[in-house]
């Protein structure tokens, strides 16, 4: 299992517009990919920008598929100000 930390700027100005997409994909990759999903931002704005942060923990070899996908229909690019960033991290077995 793997845990997926994805991070982009979005325009301050943008947020109100984009905040109900990403959560409508969350909520869909939640009920179709049976994922646990966060959205997270930086509590401070930075020259006009917030950074965001998806978070989904505990997927599957299958999910970066499932999440390409999901953002293509949500239609959130355009709102981006920038890239999205994708992290992937596992556990570190224990000694």
């Amino acid at each position: 299992m793997q845990d997926f930390y994805v991070y982009y700027k979005v325009r301050a100005i943008d947020a109100a517009t984009l905040a109900p997409l990403v959560h409508a994909m969350q909520r869909r990759l939640a009920q179709d990919a049976g994922v646990q999903v966060q959205l997270k931002r930086r509590p401070q704005d930075q020259d006009g920008l917030q950074t965001w942060m998806e978070v989904y923990p505990g997927v599957t070899d299958a999910f970066p598929a499932q999440l390409a996908q999901a953002v293509d229909a949500a239609g959130i690019a355009p709102h981006l100000a920038g890239p999205r960033r994708l992290e992937i991290f596992t556990d570190l077995p224990c000694a």
